[in-house]
């Protein structure tokens, strides 16, 4: 090789190693892991679409039962944030110092209802359910879905419900109980079974299933969403943030929800 291409070569090597330096550097993704209610899928799913283009970072959702969720952090599962469908389980995991409590919210709220199939007629008369007869002469023989009764929020709160109404002892050996309420609304949408206790959101945008009824919302206790991060990552508190954001917001009550936090 000549002198003069010796040269060049050599001003080639200096310019691409100064670009390099020269040039910014865009910063890799972080993931995010959140662990949340199963009731908050379609929401969340949403949501972090637009965090995900928003900040670049990758958000992985695990959707489960709320006790479920609180357990598996017991047992050292990654996660960065959790969300919890009640606040018993966020308080057990601040119990157990599984959440940083310094980034504890109350985020949501949400309503109870009673469902039944796409092809079950609505009662002739208003079904109101303050005094429990209607839902009687409805459950009949049918399975009646439900997420754990003693372990998942949302099972919890119907069972309470029913007590306030005096009508457990007579409904539960109808109860079919699921590991969380999105599985006793697809077991409604399927036909498994004739009638569903959920949440007023999981029945918002169209799923394939019939609103019978709401609950009175002084037959069970306040149904509260606490969010936390589980760690000090900047990501975490981030991710919190958005949550709590305009946009955020609108898809919570667009998905029928209750926003309880500022």
């Amino acid at each position: 090789m000549s002198y003069e291409s010796l040269r060049r070569a050599w001003h080639v090597a200096l310019l691409i190693v100064t670009l390099s330096f020269s040039l910014p550097c865009s910063a890799p993704a972080e993931q995010l892991t959140v662990f949340a209610a199963a009731s908050l899928k379609t929401a969340l799913e949403q949501i972090t679409d637009v965090y995900e283009t928003n900040s670049g970072n990758d958000v992985v959702l695990s959707l489960a039962g709320s006790s479920l969720l609180a357990r598996q952090l017991q047992h050292g599962a990654p996660a960065d944030v959790f969300i919890s469908a009640n606040t018993a389980w966020m308080d057990w995991a601040q119990d157990q110092n599984l959440i940083n409590s310094e980034t504890r919210t109350d985020l949501l709220g949400n309503t109870l209802v009673l469902i039944g199939p796409p092809t079950m007629p609505l009662p002739a008369a208003a079904l109101t359910l303050h005094d429990g007869a209607g839902l009687l002469d409805l459950v009949q023989d049918r399975p009646l879905a439900m997420a754990l009764v003693d372990a998942v929020p949302a099972g919890i709160y119907g069972k309470a419900a029913l007590q306030k109404l005096g009508l457990w002892d007579r409904l539960e050996s109808h109860v079919a109980q699921t590991d969380n309420v999105r599985t006793a609304l697809v077991l409604v949408t399927q036909g498994a079974a004739g009638l569903g206790v959920v949440y007023g959101s999981d029945v918002t945008g169209g799923p394939n299933v019939t609103q019978l009824a709401e609950f009175p919302s002084d037959s069970y206790p306040p149904i509260i969403y606490p969010a936390a991060a589980t760690n000090s990552r900047p990501e975490a508190t981030a991710f919190l943030a958005f949550l709590r954001s305009p946009i955020a917001k609108e898809i919570f009550v667009r998905q029928g929800f209750v926003v309880l936090a500022e």
